[in-house]
C-alpha cells in the first residue's frame, strides 16, 4: 500500500493538494463507492497531513447510503490514524436516533469504544443499557441484540455478570413479546445459570416462532437433552 501511495503522492506533488482534494470530492459524489478514489484521497490526507475535512464528507456519503463499506472504512482509518474520537458517539448516537436497525452504526460503535474508551466491566454495563433502550424499542431488531451479546462474548465475560440483561430479558418475556432474539439471549442465560429445562423450553418455542432456523434451534435443543 506504501508504494501505491508513493505513486500518487508523485503525481499530486506536481499540483496542489487542495486542488486535488476537491477533485476526489466531485468523484466521490458521483461514484461513493469507487474503491480507487478513497485510496487516492487516503495518500493526499497522508501527504497533507490534514484530515479536517474527512468525518464531514464520510458523514455526507452515510447520509446518502449508511452501509457504503468505503466510507466506514475511510472514516475509521482518519479516526484511528488522528485521533478524532471526541464527538464520535455523539455521531452514533444521532444515527442510531434516525435508524435504530442501522447495523452499521451498531458495529462501528463497538469500533470506536474499543479503539478509545477501551473495554471493562463498567463499560459493559453501560453499554448493555443503551442497547437495551433500543431493544425496548424495537424487540425485534437484530442489530441491538448482536451489540449487546457482542460486546459480552467479545470481552469473554458471561451473562450473569450483568443482571440488567436478564431482568431486561425477563420483563420483555413476561410482557410475551415475540423475538427470537430476545428467546435465544435468555436460553443462553439459563444455560449459564445451570436451568437445562428452561432452555430446552426457549428452544422448543424459538423452532416454532422461528422456522426459518427450525433445524439449528433443534440441534441446540438436542445438545443439552444429549447432555442431560
Amino acid at each position: 500500500q506504501s508504494l501505491s501511495c508513493d505513486r500518487h503522492k508523485a503525481v499530486v506533488s506536481t499540483q496542489s493538494t487542495g486542488e486535488e482534494m476537491r477533485f476526489t470530492e466531485s468523484v466521490i459524489d458521483d461514484q461513493p463507492k469507487n474503491y480507487q478514489v478513497w485510496h487516492h484521497r487516503r495518500c493526499i490526507i497522508e501527504m497533507s497531513g490534514d484530515p479536517s475535512q474527512e468525518l464531514k464528507l464520510t458523514s455526507w456519503t452515510l447520509s446518502s447510503d449508511a452501509k457504503n463499506y468505503h466510507a466506514w472504512d475511510h472514516r475509521q482509518w482518519v479516526l484511528s490514524q488522528y485521533k478524532l474520537w471526541d464527538n464520535e458517539l455523539e455521531y452514533i448516537d444521532k444515527l442510531l436516533d434516525a435508524d435504530l436497525r442501522n447495523n452499521s452504526a451498531w458495529n462501528h460503535r463497538y469500533f470506536v469504544i474499543e479503539n478509545s474508551l477501551g473495554w471493562n466491566k463498567d463499560r459493559i454495563a453501560q453499554e448493555l443499557e443503551y442497547a437495551g433502550s433500543y431493544i425496548k424499542k424495537a424487540p425485534n431488531n437484530e442489530s441491538s441484540w448482536n451489540y449487546a451479546r457482542g460486546i459480552i462474548k467479545k470481552n469473554k465475560m458471561k451473562y450473569l455478570d450483568f443482571p440488567y440483561l436478564k431482568d431486561l430479558c425477563t420483563s420483555l418475556n413476561e410482557a410475551h413479546v415475540p423475538s427470537p432474539f430476545l428467546l435465544h439471549t435468555l436460553a443462553d442465560i439459563h444455560i449459564e445459570e445451570g436451568n437445562t429445562t428452561a432452555a430446552r423450553n426457549m428452544f422448543g418455542t424459538l423452532q416454532e416462532l422461528d422456522s426459518i432456523r427450525k433445524k439449528y434451534w433443534a440441534y441446540r435443543q438436542n445438545q443439552l437433552t444429549a447432555a442431560a
